[in-house]
């Protein structure tokens, strides 16, 4: 059986989201707005978290549904970015950075869920 720790799409979402946590930390606009960076945190954190759900889950069902619901986190956290930037709290080059790293993850995580939904329509 595989470990989280080979599932390529986890470990990119645990790095970006050491990267989000060093964005919240060293932005001093982010990192003040208290409500709005626990917010993001708590998003980039969902991401990998969730995927991480496979772990202890036996039906291709229940993890299906785990990985979207790190989808949705993805996509949460895509609005929050779009918020700090509409308020002039990120450089035009850091939002960029952020959203393409977040949106190879949100790719990553649907070439996933059509693996999976695969693996259940053959099974069936």
């Amino acid at each position: 059986m595989a470990t989280i720790e080979n599932i390529w799409v986890w470990n990119k979402a645990v790095e970006f989201a050491k990267d989000v946590y060093k964005l919240c930390k060293d932005n001093a606009n982010i990192y003040k707005d208290f409500w709005l960076r626990d917010q993001i945190q708590r998003s980039a954190l969902s991401i990998p978290s969730n995927i991480a759900e496979w772990a202890d889950r036996w039906s291709q069902k229940e993890f299906l549904r785990f990985l979207f619901i790190a989808r949705w986190s993805c996509s949460e956290l895509k609005t929050q970015m779009h918020i700090v930037k509409k308020l002039d709290y990120i450089a035009d080059a850091d939002f960029k950075n952020i959203m393409d790293k977040l949106d190879e993850i949100h790719k990553m995580i649907n070439g996933f869920i059509n693996t999976i939904k695969k693996k259940i329509e053959v099974n069936q």
